[in-house]
């Protein structure tokens, strides 16, 4: 008798919580708001190719936060816990330099995404991030990708190779301009987002 009414009692909790999400994807069909980070997020190459649903899952799995002018998002060093995309706003990454002072390494904008390692494993950055002006950024944490790929793989895996493919095409181009620069001062394309060398986890 007792394990009927677990039973009830947890089925009752499954269809709460399928009832919460539908109207989480329902505001996120409906809500101009969410309509517009939505078409943000179609915007980016990280997410060519999801459906409107996997991207209502994607976008309930990021935490938004705004930085102040001159606020560091994190420090070289630090361990990477998240993927960070710049929403609007400048953030400015930079890397320590043989003489101590920082060196900018690239210069980033609105669609720019940057520490995506973090996703993969867990190590120190190896850059700073610091936003240049009031900036908004969407973060993406390990722990919710893992999240996304137990609940819905597609979208999970979908994500999975787009990093693949960026991360190889990243270090390609990194390989590249290290041996056209011949030891002088690596310049790297600063309308994209962090560069290889820039990543950390």
């Amino acid at each position: 008798m007792e394990r009927g009414q677990e039973g009830v009692s947890g089925n009752r909790r499954g269809a709460q919580q399928l009832k919460a999400l539908f109207s989480q994807l329902r505001r996120f069909f409906t809500d101009a708001k969410f309509a517009k980070r939505r078409d943000f997020l179609r915007s980016l190459s990280l997410c060519n190719g999801l459906r409107d649903r996997e991207l209502g899952y994607l976008l309930q799995s990021f935490h938004t936060r705004t930085y102040s002018e001159g606020e560091p998002l994190f420090l070289e060093g630090d361990i990477g816990r998240a993927l960070f995309i710049v929403e609007t706003g400048k953030v400015e990454l930079t890397k320590t330099g043989p003489d101590g002072k920082p060196q900018r390494i690239a210069l980033l904008g609105p669609g720019s995404f940057f520490g995506e390692m973090a996703l993969l494993e867990q190590m120190p950055r190896s850059a700073s991030a610091i936003a240049l002006e009031k900036s908004s950024l969407l973060l993406l944490y390990r722990s919710r990708l893992e999240n996304i790929l137990h609940h819905h793989p597609r979208t999970g895996v979908s994500i999975m190779t787009h990093l693949a493919r960026l991360l190889s095409s990243r270090l390609r181009k990194t390989s590249q301009q290290l041996a056209s620069a011949a030891g002088s001062p690596v310049q790297l394309d600063d309308t994209s987002a962090e560069p290889a060398a820039a990543h950390g986890p």
